[in-house]
């Protein structure tokens, strides 16, 4: 049996290969998507809940919490990314309980950017035709309930990122821990160290260029530089207040018509500014759901000096309700992010759990 000690041995394990946030290293990584949160119900406490997030959306977050998963449980979420900019982003995800302890996680999260006018240094008012960038992140998870307190998992991702005649393509880990204590379970504590992988550099046709010399003609490859994984580690708290609580006699599960859960995180970035995230999440009857949070990094009220087109504030909501007589859940979530500039990040998500 897994407790508190194995548990602080964990975090300092992974404490240890993990990078404090740099904001003299803004840009120099690459892979940049794998830093936005395309999920809707997390998104709207701002990615604050690294230790409460349950089922497949935990993913993004810690992929321990991916081991609350009863049994099966499918997302799809579509966000309008920076409203203005006409950037897509479209993520499904299933969560399926494959042993008593066990659960495989798998989705994929894809950017569509809509057509883009080529130039060329003869036509760079354009005139020749358009491409679509393309960038697609697959993921397989695993989550293991190894005590009743302590839960962990591991994700590997794939991330590809194409254009019309050059494109980059690698992989990237996940990991995660979680902690859970208090006479009623409703103290926890996450740790997750991400996107931890190898450099990836772009090839293709587009890193070739046609020069003349001595009157022949020859085809230039031209090396492209490396870029790193945006890694970062986050560290964060959840305590769930309960009103007016009673204990399933079955189940042991503890329920009340009215749950207030406050959510803290520390991020810290290896290429950019450390964040400190706050969430409160209202939950009536396990029906509706409203949600709040906000996110801190240096300077982030300055708007001539802001590194980040985020601007702190997030809020969501969601409706769910059960259906038929085995109490399949179906729910519809909303979430909003302010930015600046482009009029916010807007997400609809639609949930089946099973």
């Amino acid at each position: 049996m897994m407790n508190l000690k194995n548990f602080l041995l964990a975090i300092s394990l992974i404490t240890g290969i993990a990078y404090a946030g740099n904001k003299d290293r803004i840009g120099q990584a690459g892979a940049s998507e794998l830093l936005i949160n395309p999920w809707t119900g997390s998104s709207g406490m701002g990615g604050s809940n690294t230790a409460s997030a349950k089922g497949i959306e935990a993913v993004h977050l810690n992929v321990a919490g991916l081991a609350f998963t009863k049994k099966t449980d499918i997302v799809f979420s579509r966000t309008n990314w920076l409203k203005g900019s006409d950037i897509n982003i479209n993520t499904l995800g299933l969560g399926l309980r494959v042993g008593e302890s066990s659960v495989l996680g798998l989705g994929v999260m894809a950017m569509n950017f809509g057509d883009i006018e080529i130039t060329t240094v003869n036509l760079p008012e354009g005139g020749s035709g358009k491409f679509s960038p393309q960038f697609l992140s697959p993921f397989i998870s695993y989550a293991k309930e190894f005590s009743n307190s302590i839960n962990g998992g591991i994700t590997l991702k794939g991330i590809s990122e194409s254009i019309s005649n050059a494109s980059a393509r690698g992989v990237a880990f996940d990991m995660g821990v979680r902690y859970i204590t208090g006479e009623k379970s409703n103290m926890k504590f996450g740790i997750a160290l991400r996107n931890v992988g190898p450099k990836m550099k772009f090839s293709g046709d587009g890193m070739s260029t046609k020069v003349t010399l001595d009157e022949k003609e020859f085809t230039l490859e031209q090396r492209s530089e490396g870029f790193e994984m945006p890694a970062f580690l986050s560290i964060g708290a959840a305590y769930d207040l309960y009103v007016a609580p009673v204990t399933d006699s079955a189940s042991k599960e503890i329920k009340a018509d009215h749950k207030i859960t406050f959510c803290g995180d520390f991020q810290a970035n290896s290429f950019g500014k450390d964040q400190i995230k706050f969430g409160i999440e209202y939950s009536f009857m396990n029906y509706f759901k409203l949600r709040g949070g906000y996110v801190y990094e240096q300077e982030v009220n300055k708007a001539d000096t802001r590194t980040n087109a985020y601007t702190g504030p997030a809020a969501g909501l969601s409706i769910q309700l059960p259906m038929g007589s085995n109490k399949t859940i179906i729910g519809i979530d909303y979430s909003y992010q302010s930015t600046f500039p482009f009029d916010g990040t807007h997400s609809l998500g639609i949930r089946i759990n099973i």
